[in-house]
């Protein structure tokens, strides 16, 4: 099982479509669900964006920081849809991933156990607690 995570705390999956991944991704045929891997180019998925649904993007450590800017690229080329972090992001990346562009982070129950919802909560919070707005207050 893995537990979904918003601004609202700790949920369950919504997601009831299929994922491919960039390798499976029909040439030219929509994917409700794309899984990439923490090394992908998001520039291959140009003018293919308007059609998926749902982006996962791969965390295999909470060390390697490259989903962030996989997040950030794909929002820039101009996906409007479900954007999710998977894997081993930790609570206190939260404010992160959502700034880089994620809407949600799916992670498994174990670390939903060693990280109960109240530490992501905390962090929910994310628009208002970044160095700017303490700046700007």
């Amino acid at each position: 099982m893995s537990v979904i995570i918003t601004d609202t705390g700790f949920a369950s999956d919504t997601w009831t479509g299929d994922f491919v991944t960039l390798d499976t991704l029909p040439a030219n045929d929509c994917a409700s669900g794309l899984d990439l891997a923490s090394d992908t180019d998001p520039n291959a998925l140009s003018g293919r964006l308007s059609c998926i649904e749902l982006i996962r993007v791969d965390f295999p450590s909470s060390a390697d920081g490259r989903g962030f800017t996989i997040a950030a690229q794909l929002r820039r080329l101009g996906f409007t849809g479900r954007l999710r972090a998977r894997g081993h992001v930790i609570a206190d990346q939260y404010a992160m991933a959502r700034r880089s562009g994620f809407d949600e982070i799916e992670i498994d129950d174990a670390l939903a156990a060693r990280q109960p919802q109240d530490q992501w909560l905390a962090r929910a919070d994310w628009q208002s607690h970044d160095y700017r707005a303490r700046m700007q207050g």
